[in-house]
């Protein structure tokens, strides 16, 4: 029988410890030396994000599609079509953020020798930068559709702002002076302004019999009254001496004396004011129903991002302690 003399004893129990000692260490040392980050996972979550959400998105747009109809009283209506609108980018945001959080969180590593409240802060940065990584990526592929939001509230909002000035010469050269199949948008007026009393006399005289005027002669008295008029259309009255002017030329071709002439111009010049002043106002009302429009829908798209980046955050939270058990 051999028994163990202290000596043994001793460097046993030395050896013992220094195994102990080396075999708590190493965890610890490979864990600090070893990432926080699991970009893998996050990848991985970020892919499932922008790929649901694509998803989702031309779901919505086909679904939209259906809804709308270019009939009356048919097809959903235009505030029910931006409420669902809203509603459908909302719960995109949501159940696409939350399953990328899901997987961030569920696909990482398991962190050995870390506190319990890095990991909760671990797992919520996962989510979190797993959505960044989607929105980014939704946002490359989606620029042309958010520029366009951003875009027209900027130039609706430019054009309120820039007052009847900006919005009247817009709609002087598209409404009034833009040639259409009959001439002119002005060509009624000018016809009711040299309108006569005598219609067969100035026949004869367009046709030339009687030494009448020729046809071109006729039309130079119009262009001439519609420069007139536009010069001035925006700006308020007539002057008195375009007044007397236009109305002599008035009285020369449809026989009225002076007096009529100029009452009969100003009715004219009055009526293109009103027709005038009636489409600057539906421009910009127009203009501001589309700045509203943008203003509401950049609104409303932030707060659907940051819904989805706080359940994106806390599914991925969520994830890891189910990786964890």
């Amino acid at each position: 029988m051999s028994t163990a003399t202290p000596l043994s004893n001793a460097a046993t129990a030395n050896e013992i410890g220094r195994h102990h000692a080396f075999s708590s260490t190493v965890p610890n040392q490979l864990d600090a030396h070893a990432s926080a980050v699991s970009w893998g996972a996050i990848l991985a979550g970020a892919a499932a994000t922008a790929a649901l959400s694509l998803i989702l998105l031309i779901l919505g747009i086909g679904l939209g599609f259906s809804a709308v109809s270019p009939w009356s009283q048919k097809g959903i209506s235009a505030g029910s079509f931006g409420v669902a609108t809203i509603v459908w980018l909302t719960l995109t945001q949501v159940f696409a953020s939350g399953l990328g959080g899901y997987l961030a969180g569920r696909l990482r590593t398991r962190w050995i020798a870390v506190h319990q409240d890095e990991v909760y802060f671990r797992d919520t940065a996962h989510g979190f930068l797993a959505w960044t990584i989607a929105s980014l990526a939704t946002a490359a592929l989606l620029t042309s559709a958010i520029g366009s939001i951003v875009n027209g509230g900027v130039q609706a909002g430019a054009s309120v702002v820039g007052g009847a000035a900006t919005v009247g010469a817009a709609v002087a050269n598209s409404e009034l002076a833009k040639p259409d199949a009959d001439g002119t948008r002005t060509a009624y007026f000018m016809d009711s302004l040299f309108r006569t009393t005598k219609p067969n006399a100035a026949v004869r005289n367009t046709n030339g019999d009687a030494g009448g005027a020729s046809p071109q002669g006729s039309a130079q008295p119009l262009s001439e009254v519609t420069r007139i008029f536009m010069n001035t259309l925006r700006t308020g009255p007539l002057a008195p001496e375009d007044m007397r002017y236009t109305a002599q030329l008035v009285a020369q071709r449809t026989g009225l004396s002076q007096q009529e002439a100029e009452k009969r111009v100003n009715d004219t010049y009055s009526s293109m004011q009103e027709r005038f002043n009636a489409a600057q106002t539906a421009a910009r009302e127009a203009a501001d129903k589309a700045r509203k429009a943008s203003t509401t829908a950049a609104l409303w798209l932030f707060v659907s991002l940051l819904a989805g980046a706080f359940v994106a955050s806390w599914t991925a939270l969520y994830g890891g302690r189910q990786r964890d058990l």
